[in-house]
């Protein structure tokens, strides 16, 4: 007996817990069937009991039905122990499984916790930024407080012409070169894309997809502020891949134009032309000096020159881009269009009007026929190229190019024109016409139904009506330049267009400049974008 049962426990100790319940299952059902064959045993032997004498063979069978009897009862026992053995087995995979879940809570308080603590740690970076941020304006105040003073005893001196010159085109800077998310439609965009995929692969080089991630992350920590954040990373980004493929590679030129659009953003423009300037260098060295993405850079640098104020060194720059892309995207590509718009641009601020207006037509003549005449980028450009004639004093051309964007935006949202259909400035121009018949008894709101025109959001339009009841206004319309502007106020998205407010404060100093002194403010339009795409693509 013995030397069956020590085997057995030498296996039992080696046997996982589902091996040993299922096991216990087994001899439940073992027991369960012994108990059942001693049961029906026992009773054939008292069926035989009742059956025979009181005898010697009566005494037998009276003790094989109490041994039965014993067994049976050591059966009921190995059953009840099997029992409490699955009992205990289903009550530890219980506490097992809320083992896990306590584990599982624990795991998630403490990941809950660490967040709580970084958020906490930026939140007191943040206030004190705002604290320094704070006592720095409380100097800046009382110094300018004290400038004040000094002003009431210098009353005879006043600034001079030439300073004035000077201040105008500081003031416009930040509407004349824009950040680098440009609105773009979604199909125009990735034809953008693709068309710069392309050309790079035509090159033997493609920006990779994680500095096309890396990029996207960087501008949006740029876009919310979050420098201390952005820059870091890009150093370190630019560090990582300087170690593993060396300084002159591509993807180290890609990673220094980033930086250089994220020391832009902070109006650090030395360290950003450093870092252009050799992200340049690289890319004409491993890739060829008419690369398309040596276009993106000279694009880069020209649009950093212009911010500084530095025309003149930024055109060439420009127009070598230009011939970059000409020469791998084709002349009528849009890609060309946004290069020829910043040329114009650059050329307009040094008064060679004969220059822009061709550089603007031709870049109208692509979008329109390339992108068709809805894309808005045909309505831009016309409002650059009529900014040009309002430097020049061409009014009436300005006035006939806002009245073409107008047109067709109403069309576009409305449908062709009739008489029953017309754009808002036909009926401002008719409100002047009958402005004594209609001033008194005529909701202002509703006379003509041109408030219609309320409904269209685009920025650009919105822009457009502006600029063409400050032309009104310098005609003497003012009954149609309220008009117009009234319509602009109502547009849902003013809050949301940035550039409206001192785009019109713009053109109204150039239409009240006189005809002597047109060249004293030629550098104070901000209705002219320079189109600086980002770094992935250029114009991202």
């Amino acid at each position: 007996m013995s030397t069956m049962v020590y085997p057995r426990e030498e296996k039992l100790e080696k046997l996982s817990q589902e091996e040993i319940i299922s096991n216990t299952k087994l001899v439940i059902q073992g027991l369960e069937a012994l108990k059942n064959e001693h049961n029906s045993i026992l009773h054939s032997l008292l069926e035989t009991i009742k059956c025979l004498k009181k005898d010697e063979e009566a005494n037998l069978v009276h003790e094989k039905s109490n041994l039965l009897r014993k067994s049976v009862e050591m059966i009921e026992l190995g059953l009840g122990e099997a029992q409490v053995m699955m009992a205990l087995s289903n009550h530890l995979n219980a506490v097992e499984s809320e083992k896990q879940k306590l584990r599982a809570q624990v795991r998630r308080l403490c990941q809950e916790n660490q967040w709580l603590r970084d958020e906490l740690a930026n939140t007191q970076q943040k206030l004190q930024k705002s604290e320094q941020s704070v006592a720095q304006l409380e100097e800046e105040k009382k110094h300018l407080e004290f400038m004040n003073q000094l002003k009431k005893y210098d009353e005879d001196v006043s600034p001079t012409q030439e300073e004035k010159d000077r201040e105008t085109p500081k003031d416009s800077l930040d509407d004349l070169f824009p950040n680098d998310e440009e609105e773009h439609g979604q199909g125009m965009q990735h034809q953008h894309n693709s068309a710069a995929m392309v050309a790079a692969q035509q090159g033997g080089y493609e920006i990779p997809a994680r500095l096309r991630t890396l990029h996207n992350l960087v501008i949006q920590y740029a876009s919310q502020g979050r420098y201390e954040v952005a820059v870091p990373l890009c150093k370190q980004a630019l560090e990582d891949l300087e170690k593993t493929s060396g300084h002159d590679h591509p993807d180290v030129a890609t990673m220094l134009n980033i930086l250089a659009l994220v020391y832009r953003d902070q109006n650090k423009y030395k360290e950003a032309a450093h870092l252009l300037n050799d992200a340049l260098s690289i890319r004409e060295k491993t890739l060829g000096k008419d690369h398309p993405a040596v276009a993106a850079t000279l694009n880069n640098l020209a649009v950093l020159y212009g911010k500084r104020g530095k025309y003149k060194e930024a055109e060439p720059l420009c127009k070598r881009a230009l011939e970059i892309r000409e020469k791998v995207l084709g002349k009528d590509h849009p890609d060309v269009a946004k290069q020829l718009n910043n040329l114009a641009l650059l050329c307009q601020n040094q008064g060679k009007y004969e220059e822009v207006e061709y550089y603007y037509c031709r870049a109208l003549e692509i979008y329109e026929s390339r992108l068709g005449p809805d894309d808005p980028n045909v309505a831009k450009t016309k409002n650059n190229l009529a900014s040009c004639f309002l430097k020049q004093g061409k009014y009436k051309e300005a006035e006939i190019l806002y009245k073409e964007i107008l047109t067709r935006a109403h069309e576009k949202e409305f449908g062709s024109v009739d008489a029953d259909n017309k754009p808002i400035w036909m009926h401002a121009e008719e409100r002047e016409e009958s402005k004594g018949r209609h001033r008194d008894n005529t909701p202002y709101g509703e006379y003509g139904g041109w408030y219609k025109a309320c409904k269209v959001n685009s920025p650009t339009v919105n822009t457009t009506l502006r600029n063409l009841g400050a032309l009104y206004r310098r005609q003497g319309k003012l009954e149609a330049a309220e008009t117009l502007e009234e319509c602009a106020a109502r547009s849902r998205k003013q809050s949301n267009t940035g550039i409206d407010p001192i785009h019109q404060t713009r053109v109204v100093e150039i239409l009240k400049d006189t005809e002597g002194d047109r060249r004293k403010s030629r550098d104070s339009l901000a209705s002219v974008k320079y189109e600086s795409g980002s770094e992935t693509g250029e114009e991202a």
